[in-house]
């Protein structure tokens, strides 16, 4: 019996050769479809030439929660994408590649690093298959293990398309990515109305190019009819209807919707993985029209390096302009300085930190939770900050909205933190909600008509909350003073001992007032039992392998519960009653177990288990299942993920 309406799809090739536009036509065909769409695009620090892949999630049913690292079918136009993940397809799954790639050797495959050889050699070898140093090993290992081949004459193809349409074999070999995707579908037997309609969409703008590529779809199914029987595929995918509007979004975009819903006028960034596509997407959107039919705007700018970023951004604010920046670790570095002035003058600003791997530049385009730390004690002296992380695309979007708001209402700088595997998974989910979260701007000062001018204290100590009215700058008949320095209430520097004890107690009480006006709700969340038997804790892009992964223990007989910690500061004493159900199990993307370290400072809670991944991927569902079962079953203190020829 054919799986019918749920897959895993993963196509691959060099960077530069269309497989974001191959999985773009996928994701989109399928969505238009009626399917519940989940991408995960991993990718090299290479403009050209490395590998690069995409992973598809669909299903009629349900949204899907994480990538999956077996998959059902592999699409494939070069070599490399065999070496890589042949052996990644599912028994009873399929794979479709190029007929001149099926015995390249390993040696003649240009960026297949040399670990990736020896370990590719050493498996073939203990499978006993006869070919060890190429890839028609890999297809036989594949073969003899249920997964179906398909072979495709691609430069036949491209010459029947160049014949038949009258153009020149480079203009037909063009075609390439949406003849990958079609023969997928066609496969597939999903109805190819749906993948001609997306590509009218993606080349909206170039009816010629639409034209021919929805003629190479007629020409890939005629061709999957005739050559491929699909009768011993075990998948099928066919179209489903959905209720209401839907949306197909990444975390970069469901921040900058997000950021445009919650009232920003003013950007800044200098161009840094994986952040910079943000504000590209706002630089695109500059001028928009609200749901009311109203025009509005954001100011986007690119500065010349993150320490100008941040520095314009800040006085954006000061004139009450709703101001962000966006960057990665290393950017935020160069912030740092600045970052601590914002929290001395009580500047709200948020810092969106997309997260990657480290230290130094590291590994750009690879995902990481090493900047926990940072983001929480950047900076020297006690600045205050509220540190925000969201868990999937859907979060982000209203966390955008939130942290705009916390910056405003408690005076201070608010890093949100979202990482590299969040910002590149894409997922359909119905259109948000912008009013679930309303905008709240704090206290502005506002002076009275013909009061003449005066000082006024920016910095009142008459608070019991430590938030004092906002003065902004440019405001009438009023004026203070703006320091990095200790400062008097009407910001002239000072060292005076005790106003300068009383202002840093004023302004570390903000942390205090956030603590306790912040919803519970908002801090953390809570999934699965009372009663479970185990407890696992983490924070961002984590989330939904945890949640897919505990849904599959349950059916094994293992009940468990996620807490997922969203407000990392203030820290969420409120949490310390739900840990008590053991044992406790810590999720993250880091090699030291951040996160544990903050228990322990924040609550004296100790973790019994750590599952830990610090390869630059993230985790699939599939390996926290193993990676539970191996702590709750053997007990085993710490369990490292490791994937070999990713």
């Amino acid at each position: 019996m054919k799986t019918v309406g749920e897959l895993s799809w993963r196509i691959g090739g060099p960077q530069g050769s269309g497989v974001d536009t191959a999985a773009r036509l996928f994701s989109l065909a399928a969505s238009l479809g009626g399917l519940n769409v989940l991408g995960r695009r991993e990718y090299y620090s290479n403009i050209i030439g490395r590998h690069s892949y995409y992973d598809v999630r669909l299903s009629a049913t349900r949204q899907p929660r994480s990538h999956r690292i077996r998959v059902d079918l592999l699409t494939s136009f070069e070599a490399e994408t065999l070496a890589r993940h042949a052996l990644s397809v599912v028994p009873g799954g399929g794979i479709i590649y190029n007929v001149k790639d099926e015995d390249t050797p390993f040696l003649r495959i240009t960026f297949l690093d040399e670990r990736v050889r020896q370990d590719l050699a050493r498996v073939l070898t203990e499978e006993g298959v006869e070919h060890t140093t190429s890839t028609k090993g890999l297809l036989e290992l594949a073969e003899k293990r249920g997964v179906q081949l398909y072979p495709v004459p691609y430069d036949e193809l491209f010459k029947t398309l160049s014949e038949r349409f009258d153009v020149p074999l480079g203009i037909a070999q063009r075609t390439r990515n949406t003849l990958a995707v079609a023969l997928s579908f066609a496969l597939l037997e999903f109805p190819r109305e749906f993948l001609k309609e997306a590509l009218a969409r993606v080349f909206a703008s170039k009816p010629k190019v639409v034209e021919l590529n929805q003629a190479a779809v007629d020409v890939i199914y005629d061709y999957m009819a005739s050559s491929h029987s699909n009768l011993a595929f075990d998948f099928r995918l066919e179209g489903v209807t959905q209720d209401g509007p839907r949306m197909m979004l990444n975390a970069n975009q469901a921040v900058a919707i997000g950021k445009l819903a919650g009232g920003l006028t003013f950007q800044t960034y200098y161009p840094i993985s994986p952040a910079t596509d943000e504000s590209v997407y706002l630089e695109a959107h500059t001028t928009y029209r609200t749901r009311e039919g109203d025009e509005q705007g954001v100011v986007v700018v690119q500065t010349e390096d993150e320490i100008s970023a941040i520095a314009m951004a800040s006085g954006a604010a000061l004139t009450g302009a709703r101001a962000a920046t966006a960057t990665s670790g290393p950017g935020f570095s160069l912030m740092v300085e600045q970052l601590g002035w914002t929290s001395m003058t009580e500047t709200p600003l948020v810092i969106t930190l997309y997260m990657r791997g480290g230290p130094s530049t590291g590994m750009p385009t690879r995902t990481d939770q090493g900047d926990l730390f940072f983001a929480l004690f950047a900076g020297h002296g006690e600045a205050p900050r509220i540190v925000y992380a969201s868990g999937d695309v859907e979060e982000a979007f209203y966390d955008a909205i939130r942290t705009l708001n916390y910056a405003e209402m408690f005076q201070m700088p608010v890093i949100h933190l979202v990482d590299k595997a969040l910002a590149s998974t894409t997922v359909t989910l119905p259109v948000p909600d912008p009013t679930q979260v309303p905008i709240r701007r704090g206290e502005i000062f506002v002076p009275e008509e013909d009061e003449g001018q005066r000082i006024v204290k920016r910095f009142s100590l008459d608070t019991e909350t430590g938030i004092s009215p906002r003065v902004l700058l440019g405001t009438p008949h009023v004026h203070h003073w703006m320091t990095g320095g200790e400062h008097t209430e009407e910001g002239r520097v000072t060292e005076d001992p005790v106003i300068r004890v009383r202002m840093h107690d004023k302004r570390l009480a903000k942390l205090e007032y956030a603590a306790k006006t912040i919803p519970a709700e908002e801090k953390f969340q809570v999934f699965g039992p009372e009663d479970a038997d185990f407890t696992v804790i983490s924070w961002g892009s984590t989330k939904g392998a945890i949640l897919e992964a505990l849904e599959i223990l349950e059916q094994k007989g293992l009940r468990g519960r996620f807490v997922q910690v969203k407000l990392l500061m203030p820290f969420p004493k409120e949490i310390a009653p739900l840990l008590e159900r053991r044992p406790l199990i810590l999720v993250e993307l880091t090699r030291t177990a951040q996160l544990a370290r903050l228990l322990r400072m924040e609550l004296g809670v100790e973790v019994d288990h750590r599952i830990l991944k610090y390869s630059g991927r993230p985790f699939s569902f599939e390996e926290l299942v193993d990676a539970l079962e191996a702590v709750l079953e053997r007990r085993e203190e710490e369990v490292t993920v490791l994937q070999l020829f990713e």
